[in-house]
């Protein structure tokens, strides 16, 4: 399997990755972590409004090998959820790094993308050599 790491992505090293548009965060989870869950039958996404902490769960991610919590890699406000995902989690399976978002998070202070690993960093940590 080939994954993409796009550039202007960075990553936890929970797996989740932060693409920064316009002040707000787009929160998801990497191909490579999709891919090891196998096939994903259920998600759960906390409530738009809903102000959480850095490293708290913001969600489930069921598949038929295991149930993964999703952490937030910053402080912020969900002001939005991707509805799409929850009632069809095959979305989340083919296109995690496109469509299959999970969250946008305005962050409660000016965030450090930098805090995260680069694509690059995330690729050598994840991809066998």
């Amino acid at each position: 399997m080939s994954y993409q790491f796009p550039d202007n992505f960075n990553y936890a090293d929970t797996h989740e990755y932060v693409l920064e548009e316009n002040g707000l965060l787009k929160i998801g989870v990497s191909e490579f972590a999709i891919d090891q869950l196998g096939d994903i039958v259920f998600v759960e996404l906390a409530d738009q409004g809903k102000t959480l902490e850095k490293g708290e769960t913001f969600g489930t991610i069921e598949s038929v090998k295991a149930v993964e919590e999703v952490y937030l890699p910053f402080t912020g406000e969900i002001v939005s959820v991707n509805e799409s995902v929850i009632d069809n989690p095959e979305l989340l399976q083919n296109d995690p790094i496109g469509e299959g978002w999970l969250v946008i998070l305005k962050p409660e202070a000016e965030v450090s993308i930098t805090d995260l690993m680069t694509s690059e960093e995330y690729k050598s940590k994840v991809v066998p050599k």
